[in-house]
């Protein structure tokens, strides 16, 4: 990895700074103590999930067992940055090591890549639930299930390591200082020595493909689904329908409507105060609140975790 340097005095540097949310000290401290909730609540929610689907037989289903795993990508996810965050608000110098900042920068990029896959094969699962109902048990087996979850992980921490060492490697020049509280492309690219424009192209051809194809397989998918919910000739029917795809639904929309806010629009329109709080919200509110937009609207999840919380 190159040294970070200055186009007139060259000389090793440690790593960068990452100014995260600058206020006074007593704010530093408030915010870690919020932070620090925040972080705990998130574990125990998405640990709850994770719990209720292992300890309740009923719940051994492809639908609950994909929600297990997202419930576990969430905590590795929101694992990615947090920690680190919560050290940045009690630390006087703010550094990140050069290692540590490129570590961050592929997990955090990778758990999100893997966070898009599961989305969409979470939309494809209700599609066969709900437009197969028949042919459902037949088509999603186990082995398909475990196929498809292994296909996530994998392509996930798959999509993003070339862009990453390629970025590591280059020199960079003037300012170490990121301010962000992550991490994050855009920053890091503006301390490099020389602009690559093939390096830029190559890493916004990579996030559009990321984002649009689940994306829009997850649109297609509901779409079928809202075509055969409102083919049900029961009012019941239509709601039980509607409320097994609604959570997800709602996920998704707080998932995608953020992250397209920052990497779909041209990012050098954003402030940096705005680039913070939308990383901050589909990187740090999402994953805080899905085990609850999850477990309120499905009563077998309810159940599993007042039968678990008796235990």
């Amino acid at each position: 990895m190159k040294a970070l340097s200055s186009p007139s005095n060259s000389s090793t540097i440690t790593g960068f700074i990452l100014l995260g949310f600058p206020c006074p000290r007593e704010g530093q401290i408030l915010l870690f103590v919020l932070f620090s909730i925040i972080y705990f609540l998130t574990l125990v929610g998405n640990a709850s999930i994770i719990c209720s689907v292992c300890c309740d037989q009923r719940l051994h289903t492809p639908m609950y067992l994909l929600l297990a795993n997202f419930s576990f990508l969430e905590i590795w996810y929101v694992t990615s940055t947090v920690p680190n965050m919560l050290a940045n608000f009690l630390s006087d110098t703010k550094v990140i090591s050069f290692s540590g900042c490129f570590l961050q920068f592929y997990f955090f990029f990778s758990l999100g890549s893997t966070e898009c896959f599961f989305l969409a094969v979470m939309a494809f699962d209700r599609y066969l639930a709900i437009c197969r109902p028949l042919h459902y048990p037949a088509l999603m087996t186990g082995r398909l299930c475990n196929i498809l979850v292994i296909s996530c992980w994998v392509l996930g921490f798959l999509w993003f390591p070339v862009p990453i060492i390629i970025i590591s490697q280059m020199s960079f020049c003037g300012s170490r200082i990121i301010d962000h509280f992550l991490c994050d492309p855009g920053p890091l690219l503006a301390l490099t020595c020389v602009r690559n424009s093939l390096l830029e192209l190559t890493s916004s051809t990579l996030s559009s493909l990321l984002l649009f194809v689940p994306f829009f397989f997850i649109m297609g998918s509901y779409a079928l689904v809202m075509r055969a919910v409102l083919r049900v000739p029961s009012a019941a029917g239509r709601r039980k329908a509607f409320s097994t795809c609604g959570s997800h639904l709602t996920v998704v929309s707080l998932f995608y409507g953020s992250v397209m806010v920052m990497y779909v629009s041209p990012t050098s329109e954003h402030a940096a105060g705005v680039q913070k709080l939308v990383t901050l919200f589909y990187s740090v509110v999402t994953p805080l609140l899905n085990p609850v937009i999850y477990s309120l609207r499905n009563r077998d999840m309810k159940h599993a975790m007042k039968k678990l919380l008796k235990i």
